[in-house]
Formats: structure tokens, C-alpha cells, sequence
């Protein structure tokens, strides 16, 4: 059982999923801290 868990965690973290996620939180980061004002939507529950 451990063997399947551990075997189908290095799958989901290859090396090509790192790099796409590190890719992908890179542009979130880059959207969040250039955006001029705060999306409405955030401030909706308050």
C-alpha cells in the first residue's frame, strides 16, 4: 500500500508537473501584484 501511494506521488510530481505548476503560480503572482484595484468579488462578504 505504501509502495502505490509513494509510486503515485512521484508520478503526480514529475519533474514536467513541477515545472507547469511553478509556471502556472509564477503568472498567478504576476496578475495578483500588477492588478491596479481588487476584484470586487473579494470584498462582496463584508
Amino acid at each position: 500500500m505504501v509502495s502505490l501511494v509513494r509510486r503515485w506521488l512521484k508520478r503526480l510530481f514529475s519533474r514536467e508537473n513541477l515545472f507547469a505548476l511553478l509556471l502556472c503560480a509564477i503568472l498567478v503572482l504576476v496578475i495578483i501584484v500588477t492588478a491596479d484595484s481588487a476584484p470586487q468579488w473579494i470584498y462582496q462578504g463584508f
